[in-house]
C-alpha cells in the first residue's frame, strides 16, 4: 500500500498541470484571435470548417456551443471579413453551407506555425507508444468535454462521479 500517496501525489500532479496548460491553451487562443481581428468563437468556427471542409450553419451552432442567433452574426462577420462564404444548400433551401475561403488559410495557420514546430520537437524523442498514449488520453479528454457541454445544454447541473 505504499504506493497509493506517491499515486495520489502523481494525479495531483497531472490535474494540476492540465489545468495549467488548459488555461495557457486559452490564454494563447485568445492572443491569435486578437492579432487576428476575430473572437475566439470566430477562431473556434474557422478552425473547425478547415477540418471539415464545409458545414451546416446548425453543425457550426453545435460545435461551437453558439446560439444560431450567435452563429447568424458571426458568419455575417466572418464573410464581411473574407473568411468564410455561406451559401443556401439546393437541396434545402432553408439551410446554408459555410465554408472557409482556401485562400486565407495561410493568414490562419501563420500565428500557429511557430508553436506546431515546438509541438513537434516536443514529442520527437518520444515512442510511438507513448504518442498512443497521449492520443488515447486526447480522445477521452474530448469525450469528457463534449459529454459535459452536453449535460450543460440541456439544462443538467446534477454532479456526478465518473
Amino acid at each position: 500500500m505504499s504506493h497509493q500517496p506517491a499515486r495520489a501525489s502523481a494525479i495531483a500532479d497531472l490535474m494540476r498541470a492540465g489545468r495549467e496548460t488548459s488555461r495557457l491553451s486559452m490564454v494563447f487562443r485568445y492572443a491569435i484571435a486578437e492579432r487576428l481581428g476575430l473572437t475566439v468563437s470566430d477562431l473556434e468556427c474557422l478552425d473547425y470548417l478547415a477540418d471539415v471542409g464545409s458545414a451546416t450553419a446548425g453543425q457550426v451552432a453545435e460545435r461551437t456551443n453558439l446560439t444560431t442567433g450567435a452563429v447568424t452574426s458571426m458568419l455575417r462577420r466572418l464573410q464581411q471579413a473574407g473568411y468564410a462564404t455561406a451559401e443556401r444548400d439546393p437541396a434545402d433551401r432553408r439551410r446554408v453551407i459555410v465554408a472557409l475561403r482556401p485562400e486565407r488559410m495561410a493568414e490562419l495557420e501563420r500565428p500557429y506555425e511557430r508553436f506546431a514546430e515546438r509541438a513537434e520537437r516536443l514529442i520527437e524523442d518520444y515512442s510511438v507508444e507513448e504518442v498512443a498514449l497521449l492520443v488515447r488520453h486526447y480522445d477521452r479528454m474530448q469525450a469528457m468535454y463534449l459529454a459535459e457541454l452536453d449535460s450543460l445544454g440541456s439544462g443538467d447541473t446534477t454532479q456526478r462521479s465518473a
